[in-house]
């Protein structure tokens, strides 16, 4: 039986032991991916954000790319615990990147000047939310995923290997597998500390 809401939302978790097995069909993640990118909201409607997912050799081939750019800029005697954590992502059965169309933003920027500072954060408020959608339905099919943010370091190499257009910037990275590990427990700060109610 299907979760309600908020119950899914309190049991998305951040998986990073995560294995290749398959749990639910490559078909199903589409169908997921396809109904957040349709119905997940967006400023003025504006609908940047982009997604691309990478299954099999071409997951693979990302965390290739990562290992390769940050074995050139951490030191090899630090590098270990790097290519620990990067293995780890591989070790998935497939990516989600998340893009935002700059060429939307930079539209609705000359369209409505009066908003033009505010574009560029509310496309990153749409992305977040796309990527909460994706990660919590993706948890529902028994799914482990993190998020991660290699933006700058792969954004260029990213392009090149799957033809991505230019006016397309790298957001985020969501690898995701069959958890292997329990997550550990969750500490939460106080909510009266976050929530305040006037009446």
């Amino acid at each position: 039986m299907a979760k309600d809401f908020l119950t899914a939302v309190a049991d998305r978790r951040t998986f990073y032991s995560i294995s290749k097995e398959l749990v639910v069909s490559e078909s199903r993640i589409k169908e997921i991916i396809d109904h957040a990118v349709k119905h997940t909201p967006s400023a003025f409607n504006s609908q940047s954000t982009r997604v691309v997912l990478l299954l099999g050799n071409q997951h693979d081939r990302l965390w290739d790319i990562a290992m390769e750019a940050l074995r050139k800029l951490v030191p090899a005697d630090k590098f270990s615990s790097t290519e620990e954590k990067i293995n780890s992502f591989k070790n998935g059965y497939g990516t989600i990147l998340y893009f935002e169309d700059r060429n939307v933003i930079e539209g609705l920027q000359q369209q409505f000047e009066l908003y033009k500072d505010n574009f560029p954060i509310w496309s990153q408020q749409a992305n977040g939310m796309h990527q909460f959608v994706i990660w919590t339905a993706l948890e529902e099919e028994g799914l482990g995923a993190s998020l991660q943010h290699y933006n700058e370091v792969i954004e260029a190499d990213v392009k090149k290997e799957w033809n991505i257009p230019e006016n397309w910037k790298i957001i985020a990275q969501m690898p995701f597998g069959k958890p292997t590990t329990s997550p550990d427990e969750k500490q939460y700060m106080p909510i009266e500390d976050r929530v305040k109610v006037f009446k």
